[in-house]
């Protein structure tokens, strides 16, 4: 471990914060393409400081039409290592307390605001090692490059897009997961369930249901809308409290015919952290008042596939688990149901013995039995290193180093960006142990683990390319 290096990060420590409230502070969410704004303003704006910075500290940078921008250490060094990491972030959502989503603070040992933690704070990390080694005069004889993408949380096609132009380096590692290290993902198991429904205009009635905004995240707010229920009654009032206890979540009448509940966001790899307020929601619809109809009884039947707080996929029939992946995870996560039609979306992250016959048709067949249709059902297969490689091996150790506590291989139900990199894993930048509500309100990134964090990566770049 080189004392100088780790001092000079030290010594840089409020700067880097500096940096990471500047780029934090553009709300970098996918929006509608313009002209040379694949993604929209935000992530253009985002991904562009972001290369402004690494140009600042010299780093020699190339921007692959704001899709992804790249900063190299040494340019004529054969290039040996890629550090992939992402610029854009999910959608700010609701329930902040300590500041708003885009106005980032430092508060209590902590940075509070959305991209603090996923992904723009552990980019900014391994930008600073690199830094740290540059102006201490360190010579790589391997080269490293940075890559800041523009679209990780919406599906990747601006790393499809860079990849179609540059080749794989010998070795790729993403700080967009956790210490010590992630060798294994699990597949991913997408699907939308859909219904086409007779509209009953009998009142009481329920008029739409909608909740969530993407399909990786357990959907905090559900908004409920109704036709001749009298929300100031007694038996809605019951109704609301009985489903706040039950589910641990908040009903709110938020207008004349509206009620909203509002629960607990979690990413899908681990919806068991979350409160759906989808599935809460439906709940609460079953115990109204409400006049018979064939949209509630099919409303019904998806707390049967998907029960409220089960999140190990049972419900339609694929709970499975082995010993290097381990649990199946499932989860509900887009609602949305009106009049003439309903249509919902789930997120499921698959151990690696989930394959086609076991997972995708075992659920369809559950599914179409309930009275469903099933549309878009696709696998993406887990991502697997070997855990006795000499690359894995060598950052191991340099968590070691560093951190003075045993490194290990870890299980992931996450997609990083290295999903789909040959000898791509995920290593770091969040220390064991810290959930920083990445996706859900109040994300953050504690100080403590960004210096430790970039002294890390500094120690493995110098291992890995000297």
């Amino acid at each position: 471990m080189n004392q100088l290096i780790n001092e000079w990060i030290d010594a840089h420590t409020q700067e880097l914060l500096d940096d990471i409230k500047r780029l934090c502070s553009i709300p970098s969410v996918k929006g509608e393409a313009e002209e040379g704004k694949p993604y929209g303003d935000g992530p253009y704006r985002s991904l562009n400081l972001a290369l402004k910075i690494a140009e600042q500290y010299g780093f020699s940078t190339r921007n692959y039409e704001n899709y992804v921008g790249a900063a190299d250490y040494d340019p004529s060094l054969p290039r040996c290592l890629d550090i992939l990491a992402h610029t854009d972030v999910v959608p700010a959502g609701e329930g902040w307390t300590v500041t708003e989503p885009f106005e980032i603070i430092q508060k209590d040992g902590r940075l509070y605001g959305r991209g603090t933690s996923d992904d723009k704070g552990p980019l900014l990390c391994a930008l600073y090692a690199m830094r740290a080694l540059k102006e201490t005069g360190v010579q790589l004889k391997k080269g490293v490059r940075l890559i800041m993408g523009a679209d990780e949380e919406c599906g990747s096609s601006d790393i499809r897009y860079y990849y179609g132009i540059e080749p794989e380096a010998e070795m790729t590692f993403s700080p967009d997961g956790d210490f010590p290290l992630i060798n294994i993902e699990k597949g991913m198991f997408h699907g939308t369930i859909s219904k086409t429904i007779k509209e009953d205009t009998t009142l009481p009635r329920i008029l739409s249901l909608d909740a969530g905004l993407v399909i990786n995240a357990v959907p905090q707010k559900a908004i409920l809308r109704f036709e001749g229920l009298d929300l100031t009654s007694t038996e809605v009032e019951n109704a609301m409290n009985e489903i706040q206890e039950l589910c641990q979540v908040t009903c709110q009448i938020t207008g004349k015919d509206e009620i909203t509940v509002v629960g607990v966001s979690a990413h899908a790899s681990t919806p068991e952290m979350g409160r759906n307020a989808g599935l809460a929601a439906i709940l609460l619809a079953a115990k109204l008042p409400l006049s018979p109809s064939e949209a509630l009884s099919y409303l019904m039947k998806i707390t049967e596939l998907f029960p409220y707080g089960v999140t190990d996929g049972s419900g339609i029939g694929i709970k499975m688990s082995d010993a290097e992946s381990h649990d199946l995870t499932c989860t509900l996560d887009l609602f949305h149901m009106d009049p003439i039609s309903m249509e919902f979306k789930f997120d499921s992250r698959t151990p690696i013995m989930a394959n086609e016959e076991n997972c995708q048709n075992a659920a369809i067949q559950v599914i179409e039995a309930a009275g469903f249709d099933c549309v878009d059902f696709s696998m993406i297969p887990p991502h697997v290193v070997p855990a006795d490689s000499p690359f894995i091996k060598t950052l191991l150790k340099s968590y070691e180093t560093v951190t003075g506590l045993k490194g290990e291989c870890l299980t992931t139900g996450g997609g990083t960006y290295v999903h789909n990199i040959k000898n791509g894993v995920a290593f770091g930048a969040l220390m064991p142990g810290i959930d920083t509500n990445m996706h859900g309100a109040d994300e953050f990134f504690d100080i403590d683990n960004i210096v430790l964090a970039t002294k890390i990566f500094a120690e493995a770049i110098q291992n890995l390319c000297m």
